[in-house]
């Protein structure tokens, strides 16, 4: 206690109008904060899920077809029989790439009234660690699903990519739906 009593010996105590306690940083506009963070939350629209998603093989073939799409269709699309106006590669992406360039490439093919496009995934055979063999495969399988734009999808055939592409058939937008029409009213 006596070496406590030495070190503080020539200490005064603060007058009570000496004291100033400043606050940490500026007032918090939690308004500001929340808007912003609503402002965030519009700009990434992109709901496509990067957690857990079902493992599929490398070798499998991929196919889904929404309700209301005719088997004719389906069939053709299967064959490759409609023209590809559209193509994306994710060879050489990540997932979190793969999943805003999918994203993006779909918004793009709506905005641009494109029915039918491809997309190229790879295999995913060649891959050393077995628990990321067909990641970006198993995720396409995944993310089309979950897109309400898709209509159906089916790997492509051999020439187009076989079991390392997918055909993608999108759901008309309004403006393709009414040149149908009147299409089909001037017969």
């Amino acid at each position: 206690m006596s070496l406590f009593a030495q070190e503080v010996a020539g200490i005064m105590p603060l007058q009570k109008s000496e004291i100033y306690l400043k606050k940490k940083g500026l007032e918090v506009d939690f308004q500001e904060r929340r808007s912003a963070a609503q402002i965030a939350i519009e700009a990434d629209n992109n709901h496509l899920s990067h957690d857990y998603v079902e493992k599929v093989d490398p070798n499998a073939m991929l196919e889904y077809k929404r309700s209301g799409v005719q088997d004719g269709v389906f069939k053709r699309l299967r064959q490759g029989k409609y023209g590809i106006e559209s193509r994306l590669d994710l060879h050489q992406k990540t997932v979190a790439q793969a999943r805003e360039l999918v994203y993006q490439f779909v918004e793009d093919c709506l905005r641009n009234d494109i029915r039918v496009a491809i997309i190229v995934h790879g295999k995913g055979d060649r891959t050393p660690d077995p628990d990321m063999r067909a990641m970006i495969k198993s995720y396409i399988n995944k993310w089309l699903k979950d897109l309400d734009q898709v209509m159906a999808f089916h790997t492509a055939q051999r020439h187009h990519g076989g079991l390392g592409a997918v055909y993608v058939l999108l759901r008309k937008t309004e403006k393709a739906r009414l040149e149908d029409w009147e299409k089909h009213q001037k017969r």
